[in-house]
Formats: structure tokens, C-alpha cells, sequence
């Protein structure tokens, strides 16, 4: 593993290491629906467990960082006002839970990381703080959590709420939800509170699991964390979004931001942004790894992918496409003509997914006018990135541009086919990337397992580094906040 440590940024290479997790989602169509009417397709497959075991050997032999796996709660219904077309294009429809394969794919892979997407909107921090532990457990410490705030009507309605939360307030409500993660995971048992000791019938000393008493605006509970500490205690933590609320989101709690653009340029100053307001909180801003979504359609030849490219656009479903962008952005496109220039005003929707609209309605040298038809031609394949077409050289070639242009760290590799495009990663692009000095080799046969925070960090750095707030809550130096109280004068204090 002593590759990881050597190609880590900032430690004296000229190259800095590219990290590459692979961008899948349990449904049939993540960001190129249509493709499963592609007979190379097995995206119709996942609901079997053979697919996510089978694919799970396949990044394992790639020596990919992680599997990152989406999730969203509810339809997408913005298009047409009507859930029809997400239902027949299957635009991320159906979807199961992607916390369910994990286990089944950590039992079949050594080093292959995981992150699967979980919202902070629905369900108490203490049954989120469980199941997380658990896979921790499991993995051996090799799980992360995409951190999410949910903003879908539907999804509100799915849960008997018939509004969603205001944007900033999601965020507001999403710090106090990790604070008490971090309580949980990290301030309630001592290192040494498993001691078995027969003799005395005593497996664990409850004088070393503390009781977390917390009272804030949104959350109480007065327990201990009912899981003891796994691997990582903390999972590895990525956050989604770089809206003013959420870049500062993740410049508090975030140690990977997911991003999406289809321009670097675009990109830049939204990364340049987050990094500062990480480094005015006393953090490494460097430390935060930045990962964007790139979909590769590769060959052994720029000629040969082009062609395996135009194949590919004859099964893409322009529709689910658009179904996917008006989700997203809050804009019915099927109202507006096709030639008719997209602006933030055409977002009647309150909610929606702010950094998106941004990004389809930033112009760039690339996209000069973003239109329903140039819309129409970006969507149905690689949803929101970029779609990088050629041989090994000149994706990667895309790749180092990227990662030199917006200061990303990483990527989430999207696919267009399952497992195919996973498999031309594997076996095409990585090899081209470690020929670069970008890319680690295999572990050595016996070497020791490491956590995907390892992964990230480097060998030992399992636990949440020593700048991070989560830090703060450790069980050697842990003291509870205060209670909360409503301002003087404000709403909550009048009623």
C-alpha cells in the first residue's frame, strides 16, 4: 500500500494522484436512461445480488478506491407536472436501498471502498448512527456516507409531509444532525469499554459508555450509542452541493465533496470557494478531496470510440433525460421552445437541487447558450458532466485537465452500460493512469486491509483527522452543548 502514501497531493510529486470511484445507483436508469433497450445493458440485473457481487470484483481487480452509490427518495414530477414519464423512461425508477448489497460485496473484495447516499430529512440520527456502524462493522472500514438533504415534494408527501424543508434551513437542520452523529459515534464509548473478563460475567463496562444528553433545536435524545466503536467509528464522509449553504456545509463537516459541472471553469471558483472557507475554519483545505462526475465512453482508439459512442446515443431516451434535468432544476423544459435560451427565472419550483440549476444555466466557451435542445443532447448520457469520448490516452489526457483546471482531486466515474463501461475503465483507463504515475497499483498479495478514510489519507489515518469538528467529540476531551434556546424575541420563544 505503499503506493497510496507516495501519490498522495501535496507531498513533493510533481502528479498528483487521481482518485476514481465508480458512480453507480440501484436502478435501471442512473444517467443515461434508455440504455437498458442496449442489448450489453444488465443495468435491468440489479435487483439480483449476482450483479452487485460480480461488479464488486470487477473494481477490486481495478484497484478503484470506491463504489460511490446514489439514492433519492421519491419521483421525479417536475416534467410534464406528471410522474408518468419518470415511471416509463425509468429515470431513477424503481430504486432499492443501497445499503442492502454492501455486505454482500465486502464479503467478496478486500480493499474496495464503499459510499452509499442517506439522507439527513427522514429518519432520527440515532437509527442512522446504527446502521452505519454496522456497515463499518462489516466492511472492516471501508464505508463512507454521501450526506444528503432531501428536497423533493414527492418525497416529503412519501413520508405524510406535504412540504419540504426551505433550502437553508435543510442545512441548518443537517449540522445539528451530524453533531449528534459525532456525539454518538464518537464521544460515547471509550476505547478500552470492551474488556471481557469471564470471571466476573462482564463483557463490557457500561462506567465507560456515556450517556448523550443532547437538547437542540431539532434533535433530543438522552442514550448511549448502542453499537460499539467500529474501524472508522466515523465513516468517511462526502457531502453533494456547493450552494452557499452547502459549500459551507462542507467546508465544516465534509472530508470529499461531490461535484457536478459540465465546464472546469465552472467549477473552479465553486472548489477555490469551498477549500478557502474550510481553511478559515482552522481545517487543511487540502484535505478536503474533491470528486466530480465524468462519464468516459472508451476504446482502444479515438475512431473506435466514437463509433462505440454513436452507437450508444441510438438507445438513450431523450425523455428520461429530461425528465432527470427538470427534477434537478425546478424547470418544466417541456414548456419552454426548443430554441429558447434557459435562465434561473424559468425555475418556478422552490425546491430543487441549486447547484444543478447553476450549472446548467452558467454558460461557459463550451456551452455558450443552454437551450430544451441543447439540454436534450447532454442529458440522456452522463446526466450531469461531462461525456469524455476516445481512447485511454486522450480520456486521460481529459482527466489531468480536469483535475488541473478545477483543482479536483478525483472523479465519480459514471457509466453509460453495465458493467461494460466499468469494465473499460478497469481494464483500459486505469492502466493508461498508472503508466502516468497517477494512479497506485494493486496491493501486494497479503498486504493489511486498510479504511477507505486510509485510502483517502493514507495508512493510519483511519479515525477523523485532528482538525476535523467531528474531533471535538472524542471521548477523551467530549463535552456536551449546551441546551438550545430560541432568540430572544424570535417565533419559538413567543409560542
Amino acid at each position: 500500500m505503499a503506493d497510496i502514501e507516495a501519490l498522495r497531493a501535496g507531498e513533493g510529486n510533481e502528479k498528483r494522484r487521481i482518485f476514481l470511484n465508480a458512480f453507480d445507483m440501484c436502478t435501471i436508469g442512473h444517467l443515461s436512461p434508455g440504455q437498458w433497450k442496449n442489448p450489453t445493458d444488465k443495468s435491468a440485473t440489479k435487483r439480483r445480488l449476482e450483479y452487485w457481487i460480480e461488479l464488486a470484483k470487477l473494481l477490486e481487480r481495478g484497484g478503484i478506491t470506491a463504489l460511490f452509490l446514489a439514492d433519492t427518495y421519491g419521483g421525479y414530477d417536475t416534467y410534464a407536472q406528471s410522474l408518468d414519464d419518470c415511471i416509463r423512461r425509468a429515470a431513477q425508477w424503481p430504486i432499492t436501498d443501497p445499503s442492502i448489497p454492501i455486505s454482500a460485496m465486502a464479503a467478496v473484495t478486500k480493499h474496495l471502498g464503499f459510499a452509499i447516499t442517506a439522507s439527513t430529512s427522514f429518519e432520527p440520527p440515532y437509527l442512522l448512527a446504527k446502521r452505519f456502524s454496522t456497515l463499518d462493522h462489516f466492511t472492516r472500514g471501508r464505508i463512507g456516507w454521501n450526506i444528503v438533504t432531501s428536497w423533493k415534494k414527492s418525497a416529503f408527501k412519501a413520508i405524510g409531509l406535504d412540504t419540504p424543508i426551505e433550502h437553508d434551513e435543510r442545512y441548518r437542520q443537517a449540522d445539528e444532525y451530524l453533531r449528534v452523529l459525532y456525539k454518538l459515534w464518537e464521544g460515547s464509548w471509550a476505547d478500552d469499554a470492551i474488556a471481557p473478563d469471564p470471571a466476573n460475567d462482564s463483557y463490557a463496562d457500561p462506567d465507560k459508555i456515556r450517556t448523550i444528553r443532547h437538547a437542540g433545536k431539532y434533535f433530543s435524545l438522552d442514550t448511549k450509542h448502542i453499537v460499539d466503536p467500529s474501524p472508522q467509528r466515523t465513516p468517511f464522509l462526502f457531502q453533494a452541493g456547493t450552494s452557499a449553504a452547502g459549500s459551507e456545509f462542507a467546508a465544516t463537516h465534509a472530508e470529499a465533496v461531490f461535484v457536478s459541472a459540465h465546464s472546469p471553469a465552472v467549477l473552479a471558483p465553486k472548489i477555490a470557494r469551498i477549500r478557502s472557507l474550510a481553511a478559515a475554519k482552522g481545517r487543511d483545505p487540502r484535505s478536503v478531496k474533491v470528486f466530480a462526475t465524468f462519464t468516459p465512453v472508451l476504446a482502444a482508439t479515438d475512431e473506435a470510440a466514437r463509433a462505440k459512442f454513436a452507437d450508444l446515443k441510438q438507445y438513450a431516451s431523450t425523455i428520461g433525460g429530461l425528465v432527470l434535468f427538470s427534477g434537478w432544476t425546478g424547470i418544466d423544459i417541456s414548456r419552454i421552445p426548443l430554441d429558447q435560451e434557459i435562465t434561473a427565472a424559468d425555475s418556478t419550483e422552490a425546491h430543487k437541487v441549486r447547484s444543478i440549476l447553476d450549472s446548467f444555466t452558467t454558460t461557459s466557451e463550451s456551452m455558450p447558450r443552454w437551450t430544451p435542445r441543447a439540454v436534450a443532447e447532454h442529458a440522456a448520457i452522463g446526466g450531469l458532466g461531462p461525456v469524455a469520448v476516445g481512447s485511454p490516452q486522450t480520456v486521460a489526457d481529459e482527466l489531468e485537465r480536469w483535475q488541473r483546471e478545477a483543482d479536483v482531486d478525483g472523479f465519480n466515474i459514471a457509466y453509460v452500460t453495465t458493467p461494460g463501461s466499468f469494465e473499460d475503465v478497469v481494464d483500459l483507463l486505469v492502466p493508461e493512469l498508472r503508466r502516468r504515475g497517477l494512479y497506485p497499483d494493486l496491493p501486494a498479495e497479503g498486504d493489511e486491509e486498510v479504511t477507505v478514510r486510509e485510502q483517502i489519507y493514507g495508512r493510519g489515518a483511519h479515525a477523523l483527522r485532528d482538525d476535523h469538528l467531528g474531533s471535538t467529540y472524542k471521548y477523551d476531551v467530549y463535552k456536551e452543548d449546551p441546551p438550545y434556546k430560541p432568540e430572544p424575541g424570535s417565533r419559538e420563544e413567543v409560542n
